[in-house]
């Protein structure tokens, strides 16, 4: 491969990613987040790295925000929107570090974030990663 020209991903291409990602989950684990949002930015914001204890903004890669099931199927149907942030940075540094495809960890992120989310155990998670 020829890296003369190659540029890290910005926050669009990461976004586009990760859509591309979700629509490729089951779609049993799919509808647990109902319309979803990503949004990428570079880092957590300072709010998120205070309330999650974080030592650095390097140490969380996405984090789920949005209803449970029981607050959008209750009769107090929350309206907040369910979205799912990425942290651009947090996931490049990963991606050096551990050999993996952009991709593979893209989807791994989104996995997680809503499996935990959730209440789905580790082992749910790893079957539906290991579906790819």
């Amino acid at each position: 491969m020829n890296w003369t020209d190659t540029r890290a991903p910005t926050l669009d291409e990461i976004e586009q990613l990760a859509s591309r990602a979700f629509i490729d989950l089951p779609d049993d684990f799919r509808r647990l987040t109902g319309d979803v949002m990503f949004m990428v930015q570079d880092f957590p914001s300072e709010d998120v790295i205070d309330e999650m204890q974080l030592e650095t903004a390097f140490d969380i890669l996405g984090l789920f925000s949005g209803p449970t099931l029981a607050d959008r199927e209750g009769a107090s149907a929350s309206h907040e929107p369910t979205m799912i942030f990425l942290y651009r940075r947090p996931i490049l540094d990963f991606w050096a570090e551990s050999g993996e495809p952009l991709g593979h960890i893209v989807r791994h992120v989104l996995i997680h974030e809503i499996g935990h989310h959730f209440g789905l155990s580790d082992e749910d998670m790893e079957q539906i990663e290991e579906g790819e």
